[in-house]
């Protein structure tokens, strides 16, 4: 078959059509993370123009007909004709792979979109693209389909739709870029509506407004000053909508807007088209058809005779979002309805701190010590590619700045949370940001606990007490920000940074102020960096314990199960897939529980009233608590990070307490120590609680010798009520219990042990942050917010949930 294959066999994609045939290669997948990718490329774009220090805000807008709109008020996407080309900015850069500001000159020091294709392949993988662009007094239209330009004839100019008829420009001509209106002479900006494709896009895909709303907060974070507005039209909010807080509109520049801009013609780019030749019939045909209306489409419209704000008569194929009176402004469609307002739902950003403010956003529990910041400035040299006034690329030496900025803090946890970027970009895969960042922390930890080592007991003649990084991340809140021109990210998705110099830069620099705070000789750094060096030497020591304790608690021989703790009731061996260990409250409950126990598969630990609140102990306390420490020995996979559910010796773990307050509390506490400290058995729902009855019911007469338990007060007088309606006789003293140890075995293992009898309620965690939250709020230190709490919602609890 070799002689058939030829140079006809041979297929050559021009353009964006290769987009088209492998769109993999460029936004990864095309189910719902292609789909988020394409957002935020244009996003990034608006978002380079602010780091570029011209624009200050960005509105995100999700149109109800399923198109998305990116609005900046930056320099506004050039609109002149690009020399080698021949095309405008705006095509060049919506249909040209590779090409934009960011390859080497100075428009752009630092910027996350580089590689030059991502509004190009965003235009490739939509049935629809229009663009608006403000400058020079004026507003640029350009209209695409699937990456090809061309001009749409919309029957309702303000509700453009991909399904309107398409008039594609002829091939290899000039497109017109259309001015469609005037605006004020400083105002600037671009305005990129799009329709994802679903010819490129699978059925799966769908759109994320929880990824886009972190994707917009965490910007806002990371470019201070930087408003970004997310307007949602598909949820409609009701309430007094506050007009002027909506509008944003600075009166004096509307009323000059309102002054200089007029009814403007539609017309063409000077030399847009070349030389003339839309004059030709043909040419002119394709090319200027279907001109858009210029009817006033800017102004905001308030029902009821509010007010008209800033009027701005030009055409406005995209929609809602004309010309701004202002940069910075944002419009939003208000209408009265009933009384009040019916808007879009409006969500806006902008903070001042910085990572600073990040760190503290991020962190979810008791902090350790404060927000510590690492800030400052370096230069490297860098051979790259560079274009000359040809247009030819050649390689030069160029001098670099390196802008790093981060923010760390430890919290009373062993989660870590830590995330970088490069130009605002994320990089979830780290690269050399991140491992300059922990390359120089764990030295300069390890150098703090060796000049404290007696302070903080730690033997340095012992191996195995050396500080591991997994100790030094425990708890660690932190943001690794860098910013460059030019990064070398690994793949089009930029999950990984590759520029070697920044790891040096990195290092060096969070060794020398990391390490003054560390070390405490930096002002107000003492106390803090004392704390810091505690938990860190108690990680190490609770991880080293957890594997001495990993290793004495499996239960494979006698000899293994004779380590365990003393009044441990175990079960027989070989049933770990259905074996239960029953934390049982007190010593009479215990000798109950163990007449009443299946021994072939049920454990029983008894615990001394109310264990240590792990929320508010150090791990060294916890580790020194005999009650704590039995139970991790006990359940036998180890604690906090070192936690492996795989080697738990028991498929249930139950909390047998008290129907009371006080067992409540217990169960409360032993929670609280399960969460912070062997958190997969909640996640995995190997925890269950218990639930005892409280009542006993001794029928009569023909029953006699049958028994009701209930469970609250309440059921218990219904079932009494319904007995009495029924003429069933009963034993007028109900007996009441005070605890599990009043119990029979009978009635223990028929109520509350027998798997066939038995209630369990499984403890389920389905947010981790929220409840992370909720632990720190009900079993933390802060006094006042809990008392709160409890305030706000002792009338709106289920009395059927909690035990009476």
């Amino acid at each position: 078959m070799a002689e058939d294959y030829s140079a006809k066999n041979l297929s050559v994609l021009e353009g964006l059509d290769a987009v088209r045939k492998r769109p993999g290669m460029y936004i990864g997948t095309t189910d719902s993370q292609g789909l988020m990718h394409c957002l935020w490329e244009i996003i990034d774009n608006a978002v380079d123009e602010a780091l570029a220090g011209a624009c200050s805000h960005i509105t995100v807008t999700l149109h109800d007909d399923g198109s998305i709109e990116v609005a900046d008020n930056g320099r506004g996407i050039p609109v002149d004709v690009e020399p080698k080309t021949k095309l405008t900015g705006v095509e060049v850069v919506l249909t040209k792979l590779h090409a934009g500001a960011k390859f080497g000159n100075d428009s752009y020091n630092a910027a996350g979109g580089l590689h030059g294709v991502g509004s190009s392949v965003v235009n490739a993988l939509s049935s629809r693209l229009d663009v608006e662009v403000d400058r020079n007094g004026k507003t640029y239209h350009m209209a695409f389909h699937q990456g090809h330009p061309g001009i749409y004839k919309d029957a309702d100019p303000q509700r453009p739709s991909p399904d309107s008829p398409f008039k594609r420009t002829r091939k290899n001509k000039p497109t017109e870029l259309e001015i469609i209106g005037k605006v004020s002479p400083r105002t600037t900006g671009t305005r990129v509506r799009y329709w994802a494709d679903p010819e490129i896009f699978n059925d799966t895909a769908e759109f994320s407004y929880d990824l886009l709303i972190d994707r917009v907060r965490q910007t806002s974070f990371l470019v201070p000053g930087l408003k970004i507005t997310v307007i949602d039209e598909h949820i409609l909010e009701t309430g007094d909508a506050d007009v002027d807080d909506l509008l944003e509109i600075d009166a004096e520049s509307a009323a000059e807007d309102a002054e200089n801009i007029g009814n403007a013609e539609a017309a063409t780019v000077d030399g847009a088209a070349g030389d003339g030749d839309s004059s030709d019939g043909a040419d002119a045909d394709a090319e200027g058809d279907f001109v858009p209306s210029t009817e006033n489409a800017g102004n905001v419209a308030i029902a009821d005779g509010t007010a008209n704000v800033g009027s701005s008569e030009h055409a406005q194929p995209i929609g809602e979002f004309a010309a701004s009176a202002t940069p910075a402004s944002a419009t939003s469609l208000v209408v009265t309805q009933s009384g009040g307002h019916t808007h879009r739902r409006v969500e806006e950003f902008l903070h001042t701190g910085g990572v600073k403010d990040f760190v503290d956003y991020l962190s979810h529990g008791e902090p350790v010590c404060g927000i510590w910041h690492i800030t400052g400035s370096a230069t490297y040299n860098e051979e790259t590619q560079a274009v000359d006034e040809n247009g030819d690329l050649h390689a030069q030496k160029v001098t670099r700045d390196c802008g790093v900025d981060i923010a760390l803090r430890w919290i009373n946890s062993y989660d870590t949370t830590l995330r970088s970027f490069v130009n605002v970009v994320e990089t979830p895969g780290g690269g050399m940001h991140v491992d300059g960042f922990l390359q120089s922390l764990t030295r300069q930890i390890r150098k703090a606990v060796e000049d404290n080592a007696r302070k903080l007991k730690v033997n340095l003649k012992d191996a195995s007490t050396r500080v591991e990084r997994d100790d030094i991340l425990a708890g660690l809140v932190a943001v690794v920000t860098v910013r460059i021109a030019e990064p070398q990210f690994q793949g089009q998705t930029k999950d990984v940074l590759g520029t070697a110099a920044v790891r040096g830069i990195v290092s060096r620099m969070t060794d020398k102020q990391f390490g003054e705070m560390i070390a405490g000789s930096k002002r107000g750094y003492k106390e803090q960096s004392a704390r810091v060096l505690e938990k860190i030497t108690s990680e190490m020591h609770a991880r080293i314990q957890a594997r001495k304790t990993k290793e004495v608690t499996r239960r494979k021989n006698a000899l293994e199960s004779a380590s365990m703790p003393p009044k441990l009731s175990d079960c027989q061996p070989g049933n770990d897939d259905v074996a239960e260990l029953f934390i049982v409250e007190g010593d009479s409950a215990l000798g109950t529980a163990k007449a009443a126990r299946n021994s072939s598969f049920q454990a029983l630990l008894p615990i001394r009233g109310k264990i240590l609140n792990v929320q508010k102990a150090s791990l060294a306390q916890i580790l020194a608590n005999k009650e704590c420490a039995a139970i991790i020995q006990v359940v036998g996979a180890g604690s906090g990070p070192n936690f492996d559910i795989e080697q738990a010796r028991y498929n249930k773990i139950v909390m047998m307490t008290d129907a009371d307050v006080d067992g409540a509390h217990i169960r409360t506490l032993l929670l609280t120590l399960f969460y912070r400290y062997m958190r997969p058995l909640i996640e995995f729902g190997h925890v269950y609680a218990a639930v005892p009855p409280l009542h006993r019911i001794a029928l009569a007469g023909k029953h006699k010798g049958e028994y009701i338990y209930t469970y609250s007060d309440d059921e218990l007088a219904g079932r009494l009520d319904e007995l009495t309606r029924q003429h069933i006789d009963f034993n007028s003293d109900v007996q009441r219990y005070k605890g599990l140890g009043e119990m029979d075995a009978d009635q223990l293992a028929d109520t509350t042990m027998d798997p066939r009898t038995r209630m369990l309620r499984r403890i389920r965690m389905e947010d981790a942050a929220h409840a992370s939250d909720v632990f720190e709020l009900l079993m933390g230190d802060e006094v006042p917010p809990r008392k709160q709490f409890i305030i706000e919602n002792a009338d709106d609890f289920d009395r059927s949930r909690i035990d009476t």
